[in-house]
């Protein structure tokens, strides 16, 4: 446990520079406090997908990439010995984010280019229910990156690596209708 604590240490201090780095905005909700999204525009560069809404992503559509503030939610759960009550906190802290999502979109001057979200992770069950849709990467390589570059998370979240295999990394795209449908009258 002390590792932990010393690892998610260490990612705070290391944190404020990915995020300028990356070119992040956090979201705030309607009180003005961060919630565990923070995001970015994007123009996507993989294959074309048709999600079930019929919504079309093709290269160089504008999306928003989401990204979980990580440390902020490993240091929410680090207290939880329970995998299945660490994924109801996330799983929630993701849908209470979501409302403010369409905000920011509403209020980009970009608002009628965007075509949806998008995101990258290896913790997708239960994806469905929020509205996203998991796909495959297809290079294997970048998808290598991506199950490498997300290792520290599974092992800071996980309390049972050593029974399971490494989780594959997905893309997890919503709509931007779909979005607005779940979670812009909230």
């Amino acid at each position: 446990m002390k590792i932990r604590q010393f690892c998610i240490s260490g990612w705070n201090v290391v944190d404020p520079i990915y995020f300028h780095l990356t070119r992040l905005h956090h979201i705030k909700n309607k009180c003005g406090k961060k919630t565990i999204m923070r995001v970015r525009l994007t123009r996507y560069q993989g294959r074309n997908v048709v999600l079930s809404d019929g919504t079309e992503i093709c290269k160089n559509d504008l999306l928003v990439k989401v990204h979980l503030h990580n440390v902020k939610l490993l240091s929410e759960i680090m207290q939880y010995k329970n995998d299945l009550r660490k994924a109801k906190i996330i799983y929630s802290s993701v849908k209470s984010s979501l409302p403010d999502v369409v905000d920011y979109i509403q209020s980009s001057k970009l608002n009628d280019e965007i075509k949806g979200l998008i995101g990258i992770t290896t913790l997708y069950k239960g994806c469905k229910r929020l509205g996203f849709e998991p796909y495959s990467i297809k290079n294997p390589v970048y998808k290598k990156f991506k199950q490498t570059a997300l290792l520290p998370i599974y092992f800071l979240s996980s309390n049972n690596q050593a029974n399971h295999e490494l989780p594959e990394p997905m893309y997890l795209f919503m709509s931007k209708d779909t979005l607005f449908q779940k979670y812009g009258s909230v």
